[in-house]
């Protein structure tokens, strides 16, 4: 899909699945491609205390803020008994009027107990799973089980993982993701570490029928060099980046380079988000800096660097509604 002209993201009849339902792609406004809006009490937090994001108030708060700046829609990334609370989800978004998509799927195996059903359940078993989630409801108990009580929010994206190398477990997950997408046509959306294994992830999701144009892959700019997302964006799959607030003020800023190199050349393929996934970077639990910082901070020196009000539009806007669209079957 790169290419040189911006292209009209609602040329087709489709829908984005939000937790309060499904709303045309038009509808969707600015959004943060990637984010972590509620991380419940588990392996996560247990390791990492900072990751615990479980108050709804907050959330809210942080978020009607958000929405003042004009934002109007975020992405969840937290998958599957890894934290993920569909129920408070749903209130943030009916709360503070900023739409909100819920994953499915599952995340590395670091954020899950040895014995997760996440190391063991086959491509089929995971694949129902997933399903499940997306066209009947997501379990309120978050798979933590033993028995499902679905909720009415479905889920509009399946989320999915590499660490630094590809495990068994990774590999059944991306096939069952993959399975689960050419089903339903929900779009899917990747986490690579370190922006590392990106080709091996478009290889693995091509070979298995995956529409990359419906493919988010995170946080590549932790790996900056210029060539190497030339050669994802060649693919037609989306690349968001979200590590622009990370760099220290010593540093130079390779999130906001690429933007100003690609986004001219792939304008349809750049997504933002801030993968804030931590207390400490929420303005509502004394953090910084906040969940506005790309509505703001980061916009101001994009346009400064030269980018136009339309590529801004388009990265924010268009692009997460074309991606996050459910491809036909």
């Amino acid at each position: 899909m790169a290419g040189n002209a911006i292209v009209n993201p609602f040329d087709t009849m489709s829908f984005i699945r939000t937790v309060l339902g499904d709303i045309s792609p038009e509808k969707l406004g600015i959004c943060y491609a990637h984010e972590h809006l509620i991380i419940d009490h588990g392996v996560a937090t247990d390791k990492e205390p900072d990751f615990l994001l479980s108050d709804v108030e907050k959330a809210v708060k942080e978020l009607r803020d958000f929405h003042s700046t004009g934002g109007r829609a975020m992405i969840d990334s937290m998958p599957c008994d890894s934290g993920r609370n569909v129920l408070k989800l749903a209130e943030i978004s009916r709360r503070s009027g900023v739409h909100i998509v819920a994953p499915t799927g599952l995340h590395l195996a670091k954020y899950y107990d040895s014995g997760h059903w996440g190391g063991f359940y086959t491509e089929e078993e995971l694949t129902r799973l997933f399903i499940a989630d997306i066209e009947e409801g997501i379990d309120i108990r978050d798979y933590n089980g033993p028995l499902v009580k679905r909720s009415e929010h479905r889920a509009g994206v399946i989320k999915i993982a590499t660490g630094s190398t590809w495990t068994a477990r990774e590999k059944r997950a991306f096939a069952a993701a993959a399975a689960a997408h050419r089903q339903t046509g929900c779009p899917i959306l990747t986490h690579t570490e370190q922006g590392e294994l990106g080709l091996e992830q478009v290889a693995m999701l091509a070979d298995h029928g995956v529409d990359l144009r419906h493919v988010v892959l995170s946080h590549t700019d932790r790996r900056p060099e210029i060539a190497y997302h030339r050669e994802l964006l060649a693919s037609g799959v989306r690349l968001e980046y979200d590590s622009a607030f990370r760099w220290k003020p010593a540093q130079e800023n390779p999130t906001l380079e690429l933007v100003v190199e690609l986004a001219p050349e792939f304008p349809d393929q750049i997504l933002l988000g801030m993968d804030a996934a931590r207390r400490s970077y929420w303005n509502v639990y004394g953090g910084s800096p906040g969940l506005c910082f790309l509505m703001m901070e980061f916009k101001a020196v994009l346009l400064e660097r030269g980018l136009s009000e339309t590529l801004w539009l388009a990265i924010m806007k268009a692009n997460p509604a074309m991606a996050y669209q459910f491809v036909g079957r």
